[in-house]
């Protein structure tokens, strides 16, 4: 690739360093937010939740936009994760508090 040559996307966007910051936060975000799989064999990812060395079970269930959109902004006012809000709504509502 010469250094005057254009890329675009699927989309007829222009690639661009902006472009791929973007992109790769957007994999970051989806990570995090258990929205993307990643294989835990070849990394070692996240410490485990239950305090030892065994992999953390995953959860995941489909939400409406809004409550997605209600969830993020929840997530960002208190400074979490999308997860992490709702691993703490799901232990209260299971333990009744």
């Amino acid at each position: 690739m010469s250094g005057d040559e254009i890329l675009y996307d699927s989309k007829g966007n222009v690639i661009d360093d902006q472009y791929v910051a973007e992109a790769v936060a957007d994999v970051h975000h989806a990570i995090d937010e258990g929205r993307v799989p990643v294989p835990t064999s070849r990394r070692p990812g996240r410490p485990s939740l239950t305090g030892d060395d065994t992999h953390s079970p995953r959860v995941s269930f489909r939400l409406p936009d809004e409550l997605r959109d209600l969830a993020k902004a929840r997530a960002a006012a208190e400074g979490k994760t999308i997860s992490a809000l709702a691993r703490e709504a799901f232990e209260r509502f299971l333990r009744g508090s």
